[in-house]
């Protein structure tokens, strides 16, 4: 199952998944009068949008890159957008915040100019009017290095070969990092270390294990994963974090990478590992406010506590309180095939409630990071409780339930369940929260600074 799944991954407007008859290329190069055209309307659109998976030796299973591309697919392409399928971006926009960084869905607007292209039997338009081909960066490189250069800092885990077929295989090698002083970092990116290696790849985890002074608390609800911080994720739609400025995550000496990588077998035998690139602060220009990546289960106790009859819709909540003030840096919800929604409501010491973010489509597919824009990242006075909804539906109208009829529990296969945030979140002391606040100003930094005084 997992392996199909991976494939699946990639079959973003596939005509056949969709039971959608792809249209035969055409000679239509005129536009009806005010119609919309590929070369001036929609080309733009998809460079934006939609190139980053859907060109040559990407991740996608067609290239979107001229009309010749496009054209066989344009009815498949309407259906998708306009049913906000594609491009992969699954945070309700009628709730909660709404201002990211990395918001790569589609406006109104530009879902309105593909389905009215498409409905004027998708017109080619003037060459002159294409735009300019993307550069796209070599995704053998390290992409962060274009920005800070190149990597400080480069772990890798050991290998794993995957045989062509076999059992979901989770691999958990332990790599030393060598530091001999403490580190901060402002920058992270992770990968297989080979693109064969994507293909087998699930997900990969890797956990900063070193001796702290903080509280578990602040890493994470989970009994299970006490005393190892978290340090950063791969999934597909995740592969970096860069930290907002004047924060950071440390790095101790004597620390250690404890990776745990999630392979499945695609029917080729297939030797890979994954890479961590770490990029440092400067010397001398340590960040002030320290950021930990926080993993919070959306269903209270144990792991076991997580129970999903058959042929039903369940749902699970957890309260989780905030042991410092904190940014909520981002959300990300991470569930499985039957999870389909999830949600993070803060409720502030004066008794305010405020819904942050919520996820109503979730797609297992895709393990989108909502990253907040930096004025509107939440800022959490200690002593807020950060409520989570999530539900799964292990009935028939769920098309990515591979069993209705089978009780669903936590772990971690494909085929269990899981229901947890993913959170990067920045502590600060009260001053410099209060100084945070403040510089952010308005109605919503009144609010916050009552909330701080009711505590």
């Amino acid at each position: 199952m997992a392996a199909k799944l991976w494939i699946w991954r990639g079959a973003c407007f596939g005509a056949l998944a969709l039971g959608v008859t792809a249209l035969a290329p055409g000679s239509t190069l005129a536009a009806a009068d005010g119609a919309p055209t590929f070369t001036r309307d929609v080309a733009p659109i998809l460079q934006a949008k939609c190139q980053a998976c859907h060109r040559p030796e990407s991740m996608a299973p067609m290239s979107l890159l001229t009309y010749e591309d496009v054209r066989p697919w344009a009815r498949a392409i309407a259906l998708r957008v306009q049913t906000r399928q594609m491009p992969p971006w699954h945070i309700d926009k009628t709730i909660g915040i709404q201002q990211f960084k990395n918001d790569r869905s589609l406006s109104d607007e530009q879902i309105d100019t593909i389905v009215r292209w498409v409905a004027a039997d998708a017109p080619k338009g003037d060459p002159k009017d294409m735009p300019p081909p993307r550069v796209w960066p070599d995704e053998s490189k390290w992409q962060l290095a274009a920005k800070y250069g190149a990597p400080d800092l480069i772990l890798k885990s050991a290998p794993y070969t995957m045989p062509a077929a076999a059992q979901d295989a989770w691999w958990r090698p332990i790599t030393e990092t060598g530091l001999t002083e403490p580190r901060w970092v402002r920058a992270i990116e992770i990968r297989p270390s080979t693109e064969k290696g994507r293909k087998i790849t699930h997900h990969a985890l890797a956990r900063l294990q070193q001796t702290e002074n903080l509280k578990s608390e602040l890493f994470t609800n989970d009994p299970n994963v006490v005393g190892d911080g978290l340090f950063m994720e791969w999934a597909v739609g995740k592969n970096g974090d860069e930290m907002r400025p004047g924060s950071g995550r440390l790095m101790l000496p004597g620390s250690r990478i404890i990776w745990e990588v999630h392979y499945h077998a695609i029917g080729e035998a297939i030797t890979d590992s994954v890479e961590l690139a770490i990029y440092f602060y400067p010397k001398g220009q340590e960040p002030k406010h320290r950021e930990v990546l926080a993993l919070f289960n959306t269903f209270s106790g144990s792991r076991m506590v997580l129970d999903i009859p058959p042929n039903q819709v369940t749902t699970t909540e957890s309260f989780v309180t905030l042991k410092e003030n904190a940014r909520i840096e981002n959300f990300q919800a991470h569930m499985h095939l039957r999870g389909k929604g999830m949600s993070m409501e803060a409720l502030y010491p004066d008794g305010r409630r405020e819904m942050l973010s919520q996820v109503t489509d979730f797609n297992f597919n895709w393990h989108n990071m909502y990253i907040y824009a930096d004025e509107v990242a939440p800022l959490l006075p200690k002593g807020t409780i950060l409520h989570f909804i999530a539900w799964y539906d292990n009935t028939r109208g769920n098309k990515s339930n591979p069993d209705p009829d089978q009780w669903v529990g936590w772990g971690d296969r494909t085929i269990d369940e899981m229901g947890h945030a993913w959170l990067n979140i920045t502590y600060f002391g009260d001053d410099d929260f209060k100084a945070e606040v403040a510089a952010r100003g308005g109605q919503k930094a009144s609010e916050t600074t009552a909330a701080l005084q009711q505590r």
